[in-house]
């Protein structure tokens, strides 16, 4: 079946493309939608009105999530999960839990739909695209770390937490010298 797309689709085309689909989709998702018509003569003569109005919105729509497109590349989101030996989840971070997060962090509204992700599974650093528009589609880092079980290798980690702290412990043995100090002129 030949459609006529009548506004953008995700991973089909922009509007004013002539697409042949299946059946099924043009006839029970495109068309109800109000995505696509059927690509009849008549339509097909109006494909350059649909795609200067197109033009227009997307130009509008773009202008208006850019601000949230800048913002949403700096976030970082971080979660902990248990994980086995070889770094694997037992569960898994899925787009609804980022999307919640991405929510109490910003306070910017996504669906899980406009998030370009498989559940996270493993250890580690992960990127994940947002589809705000068709042509913004910002970043975000998503780290996922060990927690539970991972007690065992936190002693590794601990050191360095601990000499951050004898920095802020070095500045009060700094003030006891000086009453040490005061004590040996006094002697």
């Amino acid at each position: 079946m030949k459609v006529l797309l009548i506004k953008d689709v995700y991973k089909l085309g922009r509007a004013g493309d002539v697409k042949k689909v299946a059946d099924g989709y043009g006839r029970n998702f495109l068309i109800p939608q109000k995505m696509a018509v059927l690509a009849t003569p008549g339509a097909i003569k109006t494909v350059e009105h649909i795609r200067s109005k197109a033009a227009e919105k997307r130009v509008i729509l773009n202008e208006e999530m850019s601000v949230v497109a800048k913002a949403l590349e700096k976030v970082q989101l971080s979660f902990g999960a248990r994980a086995g030996e070889t770094g694997k989840l037992y569960g898994s971070i899925t787009s609804q839990e980022v999307v919640d997060a991405i929510q109490k962090k910003t306070g910017y509204g996504i669906k899980r739909q406009q998030l370009d992700m498989q559940p996270l599974r493993t250890l580690g650093e992960h990127t994940v695209h947002i589809r705000l528009t068709m042509d913004l589609i910002p970043e975000i880092k998503v780290t996922v770390f060990r927690e539970g079980e991972a007690e065992p290798s936190l002693p590794f980690e601990v050191p360095a937490p601990k000499v951050e702290e004898k920095r802020p412990a070095e500045q009060p043995t700094e003030q006891p010298p000086e009453p040490d100090g005061k004590a040996e002129p006094a002697a």
